[in-house]
């Protein structure tokens, strides 16, 4: 199997999109609408066999994170209601994939900097906000916030 394969494997397996709504279900669509906000939105690292590291980065409104936090908008309506064409102060740290190899060596936190970076290039960033759905999702959001002086708020995982 590829690392391409591994990596939409480790999607599903982590966020079963498929089975909860409330969750960004990845696909051409969102790919293309996710470009037309940043092209740093989507980010990976490859160690030559494809890539090992995904992260997915959406840049959006002050009242849109606020409404999302508050469980108040989906993440598919945060992507979405998100305006085109404006200068964006809020970043929601999507998600951050790396296959179990590569795991613990820094590789996550690198590639989500460098997206960040490339976006705080053009847009007053003053918030980064996440919905993490592991420990490790939080270590590297927190590792983000910290390196970036910003502050990082969180919309909190419910228990099924």
């Amino acid at each position: 199997m590829s690392n391409f394969e591994r990596m939409i494997q480790l999607a599903e397996d982590v966020f079963s999109t498929h089975n909860d709504p409330a969750q960004l279900d990845v696909d051409e669509k969102v790919m293309e609408q996710l470009q037309r906000l940043h092209p740093a939105t989507l980010s990976q690292h490859d160690e030559g066999d494809g890539p090992v590291v995904w992260i997915l980065l959406i840049p959006t409104t002050i009242e849109l994170m606020n409404q999302f936090i508050a469980e108040k908008i989906s993440e598919s309506e945060l992507l979405y209601k998100t305006p085109l064409n404006i200068k964006y102060e809020a970043l929601y740290l999507c998600s951050a994939l790396v296959l179990p190899e590569f795991r613990k060596k820094g590789l996550a936190t690198k590639t989500g900097l460098a997206a960040i970076h490339q976006i705080r290039a053009t847009h007053p960033i003053k918030y980064l906000f996440t919905w993490s759905f592991s420990k490790e999702g939080a270590i590297v959001a927190t590792k983000a916030a910290e390196h970036e002086g910003l502050p990082l708020l969180e919309r909190v995982r419910k228990i099924k």
